[in-house]
């Protein structure tokens, strides 16, 4: 059996662990990835926010990808019913990029890996782990590729960016239960031959069908939409079986978007996500890091997803760097509780959603800027910003003035 001796191995070949194997390779470490699929391959994560823009920069991936017409994106917008909210990225608290992108993940992820191995980073594609021994703090790692070929990887730090295959916390059972309410999604694209002119057409919405349920909607530059409704699994699962036709019966409930995506067929059948929120009992361990969605993943609402995949798969191969240097490296200091820090941030913002009363202050009426702008910098991915009160009192702010907006609404009856 052939044997590989490298410094770092990541599993996955996502924004994560491509994040990870580039910032490792500018940085002169010898390293390799492995991933399980093909590429290009259909995935969810679609809608990116600004935080990830400093992620893929530092990386040395941004010039490659500011070379592909993916479709711009702004700000955010959300409805309900006759009620519109837009954030612009342009105006937030925080600093930071004001743009970032929209973008089929299946391109996306494409001209990320055809960047990485046009640099040199050696990708095997179609390759999957199938044991993990750990000795110290090095891995003796058994592959195998399609061809049914094994071979064996002696890495000395291993980088789990393999997302919802979770290599390394299914073998070491590491999961455990998200903190949020098990919720389901499905999704498919669309041709968007309904599409209007200008900011319209292009514009990414979520449109809120009831409090807890929401249709996204993510428009491409190719033409293309994707399209997916969200909500408790129970209710997306009293939708029925058939994918196609629960999210057909979800978009007719969408006044905002019937018209334009009521009747268009579907470019491949509606895949289904049941309770994808997912968590670990810690996110480190002698030898090996996790990161993106094999740490936690929370709800596709704010589209914090791709922006914690890269965040700690950055982090990870800095601290990774480190330590193969013979660097001290506290990993729960430097790694887990910041990571955590914005994970929290997130999980209650999403919980907000879902309770209510994070709308109650987005649709509220007349609109407070200062108020918005500190909440458009949560949702742009600046959720490390403590200098921003709707971080820094996250657990309070959003349930304390809704609270005061519905005691004033009641007042004014």
């Amino acid at each position: 059996m052939a044997i590989e001796n490298i410094d770092v191995l990541i599993i996955g070949a996502g924004p994560s662990g491509s994040v990870a194997a580039s910032y490792l390779h500018k940085m002169g470490v010898s390293v390799k990835v492995v991933e399980k699929t093909k590429f290009p391959r259909i995935v969810v994560g679609e809608s990116l926010i600004p935080r990830v823009m400093d992620n893929f920069d530092e990386a040395g991936l941004l010039p490659a990808l500011l070379e592909y017409d993916f479709q711009k994106k702004e700000g955010a917008r959300f409805i309900r019913g006759k009620q519109i909210c837009h954030f612009d990225f342009s105006d937030k608290f925080s600093e930071g990029w004001d743009w970032t992108w929209q973008i089929p993940r299946a391109d996306f992820d494409k001209a990320i890996t055809d960047e990485m191995q046009r640099k040199g980073v050696d990708i095997a594609f179609e390759t999957e782990v199938l044991n993990i021994d750990f000795e110290g703090t090095k891995s003796i790692v058994t592959v195998s590729d399609i061809n049914g070929n094994t071979r064996t990887i002696h890495a000395n730090f291993l980088i789990d960016a393999s997302g919802y295959g979770r290599v390394v916390p299914r073998q070491l059972k590491l999961e455990a239960k998200s903190k949020l309410s098990p919720h389901s999604a499905i999704f498919t694209h669309v041709v968007d031959t309904n599409r209007l002119e200008g900011e319209e057409g292009t514009m990414i919405s979520f449109d809120i069908l009831e409090t807890t349920v929401w249709l996204w909607v993510i428009p491409f530059s190719n033409g293309n939409t994707s399209l997916g409704i969200v909500g408790p699994t129970d209710y997306i699962d009293s939708l029925g079986d058939d994918t196609r036709e629960a999210l057909q019966k979800a978009i007719q409930l969408s006044d905002f978007y019937i018209k334009r995506f009521g009747d268009i067929p579907f470019i491949f059948e509606p895949r289904k996500l049941s309770n994808y929120s997912v968590s670990v009992e810690k996110m480190f361990g002698n030898g090996y890091v996790l990161t993106g969605n094999s740490t936690e993943f929370l709800d596709p609402v704010f589209s914090s997803g791709v922006c914690f995949a890269t965040e700690s798969g950055l982090l990870a191969a800095k601290l990774a760097h480190k330590q193969i240097q013979g660097i001290n490296v506290d990993w729960k200091a430097e790694y887990a509780d910041y990571i955590n820090e914005g994970i929290d941030v997130f999980t209650t913002y999403i919980k907000e959603w879902y309770t209510g009363n994070l709308q109650e202050l987005f649709f509220h009426q007349p609109e407070n800027p200062e108020v918005k702008r500190k909440i458009c910098a949560v949702l742009a991915g600046y959720v490390w910003d403590r200098e921003n009160p709707f971080v820094l009192k996250h657990n309070s702010v959003i349930k304390n003035m809704a609270h005061l907006i519905k005691m004033n609404d009641n007042d004014n009856k």
